[in-house]
């Protein structure tokens, strides 16, 4: 380890800052958020900076650098763009035993200030020693997307709480065991959902220390940490499409039960060691009942497990989400829900395919027409103009679908295209109109999952494959053929 990192308290210290322009407003910026009192040494200071020293109170000095200036400073940032001044702060602190940031110059430096992942009071700093101030913002940047962002208040109920344990539980095995169990609990993972005011926190925090004191004085095990259920969207098939909570839980879980619309690639991002367990229904295969998926999720959480359950899509568009929500919740497991990016979202955005566009589409409905249920939908609202109407499953009844919309009063010019795995390696979008979509999705050989869009806007998959705006007959394009 070439250095060693340390945090300072810069509350009501006095740190100088020597530098009037852009780079020296951002660092005054950073030093007065961590609480410092500044000193400021420049001949001219931009706008930027004397606004921010007004507000602040800041110490003006409007002149060169003396080393006079680093009286009773704890530190010293050179934040200048002339080298001889950043060595003349350099060689005065090293005289002074004050330590010296010169920005962008390492060989002035006796300390370097990191790129910063803030979740206070969880702070975690990345250096490069200078070398590379831009890959450490990129690290930066990579940690940002792996850290919850409500992580600090997870990290403030601890410290809230750590008294209470130390005397809660004597023995510093039996804590480490607790706060291993309560950070993998579904209490922590509300708080960094954000699903639980803090007074409740608290107070089901104080629950569950009582429930591992009274087995503690039993001379039993420590009881297993309580199970949840996690319903995740995991989108339309890209996995970098995931949302950061949902990469964070299957991080966490223990099983993931998951359907036929997962994709392995989304699969992958599961933590290596989890049950994985297919409920969904492949041809030819017994299919998992609904009344079979929610005994399966209850009895995984009465075990005390953390489990995802891991839908195509968004979890309560299509998805049965509701029904699985009021099991749970009627069984007494805690339950959390994180949205995905919904298929026709997906497949509208890798086909460059506008929802709504003005003079063309006002307003948008997702349907699925399968089954019975099919025959109850209104289809002359479906059938109206100015609409795009995008038909989920609707692959198996595209005959039936168009049939009743040009019976309802659809034109049959009316534009539609399907779109075959969406947002997936293999994409495909076919397009036309109501009179001969059928024809094209047949002779193309399209198979599920695919997602039917009804409405003038699909007339733009053309666009975004580079031709023309009408689409020719047989028209088929590959819009999107992400890295597998």
């Amino acid at each position: 380890m070439d250095q060693l990192p340390v945090f300072l308290d810069l509350r009501d210290r006095l740190v100088l800052l020597v530098g009037g322009g852009e780079v020296a407003a951002r660092k005054a910026q950073l030093l007065l958020s961590a609480g410092a009192r500044l000193r400021v040494v420049a001949p001219q200071l931009c706008s930027e900076l004397r606004q921010l020293c007004e507000r602040s109170g800041t110490e003006l000095i409007n002149a060169r650098f003396e080393p006079a200036h680093l009286a009773a400073a704890m530190l010293a940032v050179a934040a200048t763009d002339d080298p001889q001044v950043n060595q003349a702060v350099s060689a005065a602190g090293r005289a002074a035993n004050v330590w010296v940031n010169a920005v962008d110059d390492a060989s002035a430096s006796s300390c370097y200030l990191p790129a910063i992942v803030d979740r206070s009071p969880v702070i975690i700093a990345v250096g490069t020693k200078g070398a590379s101030p831009t890959l450490a913002r990129r690290v930066r940047a990579q940690l940002e997307s792996l850290l919850p962002h409500r992580l600090g208040k997870l990290a403030l109920l601890a410290g809230r709480m750590r008294g209470l344990v130390r005397r809660a539980l004597a023995d510093q095995a039996q804590r480490r065991k607790f706060w291993d169990q309560f950070f993998d609990s579904a209490l922590a993972t509300s708080i960094l959902a954000g699903a639980i005011e803090q007074e409740a926190a608290d107070a089901e925090f104080s629950a569950e220390l009582a429930a591992a004191t009274a087995a503690s004085v039993a001379s039993a095990a420590a009881p297993a940490a309580r199970g949840a259920v996690w319903l995740i969207g995991a989108g339309p098939g890209d996995p970098d499409l995931l949302t950061l909570r949902a990469q964070q839980l299957l991080q966490q879980c223990d099983v993931v039960l998951y359907d036929r619309l997962v994709p392995q690639a989304v699969l992958e991002r599961v933590r290596r060691d989890a049950e994985r367990v297919f409920v969904g229904k492949r041809p030819g295969e017994h299919r998992t009942t609904q009344a079979r998926i929610n005994e399966l999720l209850q009895g995984y959480a009465a075990r005390g497990l953390r489990v995802a359950r891991l839908k195509g899509g968004d979890p309560l568009v299509f998805g049965r989400g509701g029904e699985e929500i009021a099991a749970l919740v009627s069984a007494g497991v805690p339950v959390l829900v994180v949205p995905g990016v919904t298929a026709a979202f997906g497949a509208a955005a890798a086909s460059a395919i506008p929802l709504t566009h003005r003079g063309l589409a006002q307003s948008v409905c997702f349907v699925t027409a399968m089954g019975e249920a099919a025959a109850s939908l209104d289809w002359r609202a479906l059938a109206a103009p100015l609409q795009t109407v995008v038909f989920y499953m609707g692959v198996s009844q595209l005959p039936r679908i168009v049939e009743r919309l040009l019976q309802h009063g659809a034109p049959p010019a009316r534009a539609a295209a399907v779109i075959e795995r969406a947002t997936q390696p293999g994409q495909r979008v076919v397009a036309g109109e109501l009179q001969d979509i059928v024809a094209r999705v047949t002779a193309a050989g399209v198979a599920a999952p695919a997602l039917l869009m009804v409405g003038d806007v699909t007339r733009f998959a053309g666009l975004a494959a580079g031709t023309t705006a009408k689409p020719a007959a047989g028209s088929v394009y590959t819009t999107h053929t992400p890295e597998s």
